[in-house]
Formats: structure tokens, C-alpha cells, sequence
């Protein structure tokens, strides 16, 4: 277990970064864009970048921790590290890197969603990356559990989709895909980017958006994340979405992919 000084900018201002990687099968499922994803993240908040050797070895000898499991949760922490009093950042970073894993079962099923109050700042820098302050994803699942159902979707300032808590989002209508557009505040997802292959890779047209919550209504969705993968959603604000054998199509293209 790592100790966190109490004048670290991680603890105290949410001053860093995280990465979540599923361990399956035997390797880390898409390593390598997860630590592009956090080198960018860094670039964007001015932290150095962490070593790849560094940070691989953190995530193994965090698996070990928990007996290197089928399945598993692993965490990459990357935190500004110590600092004075107050929001200045220190002169020279001395950042701080942590791992942790947590033993996974199987993916879970369909997903029922609850639009969130909670919106998200699509104005925002930390919108676009994986940020250690997590707040507002953190109130907008705990409104969405409120109301019975186990994910948010989160609008932006201007009312347009954006994302759910924790995932990216996904309709249909006429046999073509939509998600939100990146400028909507809507992080770079990893598996984002695989569906969005998937879909060129199956000839299904996909398309990058800015919509209300109207363009959802009756259409069939799915989410996505690392951890989960492609997982439709059952429901809306408690009214039944239609499924669609187009899902489970690229579902199973992007699983091919990881192979």
C-alpha cells in the first residue's frame, strides 16, 4: 500500500490524472492507448509524463496484490505530487505514481439510465481528460442510483448529450450509429474509439454529433467503457428502449479487434 503525504496535490486538489485498464485473458486489454491517453493528459495539464516502464510495473505489482486474478480492475494513479499550501503549482514537479487492482466478474448486463441534473462542463480542460477530481461524475451516478437506475447521462452546459458517469454514449436510428461530438465535453474514450472502427469496419454509418436529449427518445443505445465494454441500455428515465441486433453486431466486432 502506498503512503499519500497529506501535502499531496492529488488529495488535496484533485491535481492529476487515472487511467482504468481491464486485465482479461492474460494481458492488459488496450495498454498502449491507455498510457497514450494519460501522456496526453498530461501534456494538457502540464505534468511531466510518467515513465511506461514505471507505470507497467506499478499495474503488475498491483495484480499480484490481489493474486493476479481472471479478471480485474487496475487503477494507474498519477498525481502532482507534493506542494505548498494553496492552488500555485510547485517550480519543479515531483509527481507520484500509484496502482491499485480490484478483482472483476463478468461484465454486467443491460444498463438502465437516469438524465443527471448534474451537467457537464463541456468548457471545461478537465472535460477531455481523466482527471483525479471526479466530483461531478461522482453526484451525477449518485442521482442517477437515486432514481432507481445504475448510470447517469450527463448534458452539457448548452443541454446536448454528452456522456454517462463513467462511460460514452451510443444510439441508432435507420441502421446508422450517433455519439457525441468530442467539443461536447466528452472524454476520448478508448473504447469510443474502437466502436467508432468497428462501425467503419462493418459498413455502418457512424456519425459524431451535437443533439438534445430529444434525438434519444425510442432509439435504441448502448454505452461503453473500458471495463465493460459495449453494454445496451435497457432503459431511460424508466421508459424501455427497443434493442437492436446491430449492437451485438459491434459488440462482437470490437471484441475481434482485441484479439
Amino acid at each position: 500500500m502506498t503512503d499519500i503525504p497529506l501535502d499531496d496535490r492529488g488529495f488535496t486538489l484533485g491535481h492529476g490524472l487515472f487511467e482504468t485498464v481491464l486485465w482479461a485473458d492474460g494481458e492488459f486489454a488496450y495498454w498502449d492507448a491507455h498510457v497514450e491517453r494519460l501522456e496526453r493528459g498530461c501534456r494538457a495539464i502540464g505534468l511531466p509524463e510518467p515513465p511506461r516502464a514505471e507505470v507497467i510495473a506499478a499495474a503488475e505489482a498491483a495484480l499480484e496484490t490481489v493474486g493476479k486474478p481472471a479478471r480485474a480492475a487496475v487503477r494507474i494513479n498519477w498525481s502532482a505530487g507534493s506542494g505548498a499550501r494553496g492552488l500555485d503549482p510547485p517550480a519543479e514537479f515531483h509527481p507520484r505514481l500509484a496502482a491499485t487492482a480490484v478483482a472483476q466478474g463478468r461484465a454486467p448486463g443491460s444498463a438502465q439510465l437516469a438524465t443527471a441534473r448534474v451537467r457537464r462542463n463541456d468548457r471545461s480542460p478537465t472535460a477531455r481528460i481523466k482527471s483525479l477530481s471526479y466530483l461531478d461524475n461522482v453526484l451525477a451516478r449518485a442521482e442517477a442510483r437515486a432514481a432507481g437506475a445504475d448510470e447517469a447521462l450527463m448534458l452539457n452546459t448548452a443541454g446536448e448529450v454528452a456522456c454517462c458517469a463513467a462511460a460514452n454514449v451510443f444510439w441508432l436510428r435507420h441502421d446508422e450509429v450517433f455519439t457525441p461530438d468530442l467539443e461536447c465535453g466528452v472524454l476520448d474514450g478508448i473504447m469510443r474509439r474502437e466502436v467508432i472502427a468497428a462501425c467503419y469496419a462493418l459498413g455502418l454509418p457512424i456519425h459524431e454529433v451535437f443533439a438534445n436529449s430529444g434525438r434519444l427518445a425510442g432509439a435504441p443505445m448502448f454505452i461503453t467503457n473500458s471495463l465493460t465494454g459495449v453494454r445496451p441500455v435497457a432503459s431511460l428515465d424508466g421508459q424501455k428502449l427497443p434493442t437492436s441486433p446491430l449492437i451485438a453486431a459491434i459488440a462482437k466486432a470490437v471484441s475481434r479487434a482485441r484479439r
